[in-house]
């Protein structure tokens, strides 16, 4: 697939252009204290960087998507991404992205408008050598509006939460960008509904769950289930 001009303009760092190994484990600095006073960090749960933690900043609004949510979706897509172009729109922590790629995506194109948060989802990149993942510093709804059609195999939703008009303008720009076959992941603190939401006209929900607060969801066209 040919990349938008956006994806092109990148920064490239050197580091990302280093293989990936599943033998050699990156060696990963101590994430800062939190506000608590304890290391804020997330954990790989499967593919090539199982187990590995990888620091995260304690912002407000950064809520990285819990261990057994992660685990459970990565379950019902599949375990293994090998060859999938994921688009991952609202970053944050990059819990989704990484995983992602850990698990084998082609390409992954993570999206995050703080810079604070996209230099250590970058700082993670260069630990991991991660040549399959692209981060760009931008409003996230103003850049989907400008992705090509189909792009993406999955795309993963997680906006703010209780901003319900962010959240379906998020899935009006989704949708068109999910390839034929592909899915659309959205986590969110309210259930979704297909048939309360326009965008999702000719959508179903596959898969379903709780946890907390956390409500998630997995979609894809009715007549590709």
């Amino acid at each position: 697939m040919s990349r938008s001009s956006i994806t092109r303009a990148l920064e490239r760092n050197p580091e990302r252009n280093r293989e990936r190994s599943p033998e050699h484990t990156p060696k990963v600095r101590e994430a800062a204290p939190s506000r608590g006073g304890k290391p804020h960090s997330i954990r790989i749960i499967g593919g090539d960087w199982k187990r590995t933690p990888l620091p995260v900043l304690s912002l407000d609004g950064l809520r990285p998507t819990p261990d057994r949510v992660r685990e459970t979706l990565f379950n019902w897509l599949g375990q293994s991404l090998d060859g999938r172009r994921c688009l991952d729109l609202f970053a944050g922590s990059g819990a989704l992205g990484f995983e992602a790629a850990s698990r084998g995506a082609l390409r992954v194109l993570m999206v995050e408008r703080s810079g604070r948060a996209v230099a250590q989802l970058k700082a993670n990149q260069t630990r991991l050598a991660a040549k399959n993942i692209e981060i760009v510093e931008a409003d996230a709804l103003r850049l989907a509006a400008g992705l090509a059609p189909n792009s993406f195999d999955v795309v993963f939703l997680d906006p703010p939460f209780g901003d319900t008009s962010m959240l379906e303008r998020a899935i009006e720009l989704a949708v068109p960008l999910v390839s034929p076959g592909g899915a659309l992941y959205v986590e969110s603190g309210e259930p979704v509904d297909p048939a309360q939401t326009p965008a999702l006209s000719g959508w179903a929900i596959t898969r379903e769950g709780k946890a907390g607060a956390v409500r998630y969801h997995l979609l894809r066209r009715e007549n590709e289930e």
